[in-house]
């Protein structure tokens, strides 16, 4: 097992990593920006490095002070999180020639899995269910046209290397294919310097569900069930919940036989993801595989007990895992607590939080970094905490939700928990009728 771990990311999700190593007896290197120094996560750990000025690239992403902070501390691991460096080739390469174990997949897994086109090969290759779609990248808008026109409208332009909802374009008719084409390929360009596109059938009333997987470096791999991640605004997630209100258990069961082909046909080690879009008959096709630990991997552990971040610690140690796959027990839901301004377009507050009380009492879990007179810098994610409510079943769980939301109190910025609170008493909501676009027609009051 490792003796000391540097924890390559900020904020909440190094606190849960920090938390983690002290239970499992691993001192901890916290990195931090200058922007980042009162930050909880640099109180919390053993040892902490500054390694650049507030920008990202210049600490976060900056990966020879992040690997010269490791040298120093004489850190034997590296745990990314997510964001960041979590699903980087070349850092995850760069860390094994420094002998420095990357808490996550192998080099050639990550890029085998971050490029879409080949991430479908692979998925049409294990049998895993695909959206139909281009072979290969499009050559120009001409060629497009050509597949939409046989494919049937609507049709779903992405970046090969997109991320995000970046580089993406729902196309409803052949007039419109051209200008969006051209949009959607400036912006993979700008975002991720790869203007690669490519086309698919778009999935009308899809629910975005995804199934959490583990393989360990010896051939072993096993789904620990499935999130809703559906409700969602501009491609980016706002709750997320376990079991999924809307598929049945045969679905669930081939989703997580699906799952696992996927984590085979990789050879997959550590924890990552298979997402899935389901549509309104329950046919589900591959999207993408996120190779690193995800936002919501809280939902998971409270509906199958299990620590995910300790369990991806022992698979880079080289510890097997049991095979078992898991199914939810009970029902966990969890919000996305940013610091955003829901009554104007969800714009982002950063600033000094006046005066803070958490939610608590049976059934609530809150990650967060954030404390009274913490000052939220504007650099970063917007995400500030992840509240989670757990019970028996969904409808106990979401008055879990509506309490814990109620007695959270967060002054000096704005936040997203008035959406939320609105969101737990819209009935259709409640009633598990909605699809990835649902927030499009959400009025807050």
């Amino acid at each position: 097992m490792f003796k000391k771990i540097l924890i390559a990311n900020r904020g909440e999700i190094a606190l849960r990593i920090i938390r983690t190593c002290r239970d499992m007896g691993i001192r901890t290197v916290a990195v931090y920006s200058t922007a980042d120094k009162d930050s909880l996560h640099v109180r919390f750990a053993d040892e902490a490095v500054c390694i650049g000025k507030p920008s990202s690239s210049d600490s976060y992403l900056n990966i020879p002070n992040i690997l010269a902070a490791a040298e120093i501390t004489n850190a034997d691991a590296i745990h990314p999180g997510y964001g960041f460096l979590a699903e980087n080739a070349k850092f995850a390469e760069l860390c094994t020639q420094h002998d420095i174990k990357f808490i996550g997949p192998t080099p050639d897994m990550i890029n085998r899995m971050g490029d879409k086109i080949t991430a479908k090969e692979t998925m049409i290759a294990a049998n895993v269910p695909v959206v139909p779609g281009s072979e290969g990248l499009l050559k120009d808008a001409a060629h497009a046209k050509k597949l939409a026109k046989k494919m049937g409208y609507p049709v779903m332009l992405k970046a090969t290397a997109g991320g995000g909802g970046k580089g993406m374009r729902v196309v409803w008719k052949e007039s419109e294919l051209e200008a969006n084409f051209n949009s959607a390929k400036q912006e993979a360009a700008a975002s991720f310097k790869n203007d690669g596109m490519y086309i698919e059938k778009f999935v009308e009333e899809p629910r975005h569900i995804e199934i959490q997987i583990a393989g360990d470096q010896h051939g072993t791999a096993c789904h620990l069930s499935e999130r809703d991640c559906s409700i969602q605004r501009r491609h980016q997630k706002l709750v997320e919940e376990s079991p999924s209100p809307f598929i049945s258990d045969e679905t669930r069961n081939k989703m997580g036989e699906a799952a696992i082909r996927a984590a085979q046909a990789i050879n997959y080690e550590s924890v990552g993801t298979v997402e899935f879009l389901v549509d309104k008959h329950q046919n589900f096709y591959f999207m993408e595989m996120n190779t690193r630990i995800q936002v919501e991997h809280t939902v998971t552990e409270e509906v199958i007990s299990r620590d995910l971040i300790k369990e991806q610690i022992k698979i880079a140690a080289g510890i097997p895992i049991s095979g078992r796959n898991y199914f939810p027990e009970g029902h966990a839901i969890e919000c996305r607590i940013n610091a955003e301004d829901p009554y104007n377009d969800f714009r982002p507050s950063p600033g000094k939080i006046t005066n803070l009380h958490t939610p608590g009492g049976y059934g609530v879990r809150v990650d967060s970094h954030i404390y009274s007179g913490y000052v939220i810098p504007p650099y970063y994610d917007s995400m500030i905490a992840k509240l989670v409510a757990v019970a028996e079943t969904r409808e106990e769980a979401l008055r879990v939700m509506h309490r814990a939301l109620s007695e959270y109190v967060i002054e000096g910025i704005k936040t997203t928990i008035p959406f939320h609170l609105q969101l737990m008493e819209n009935e259709d909501f409640k009633k598990g009728n909605f699809t990835t676009n649902f927030i499009e027609s959400f009025e807050l009051k």
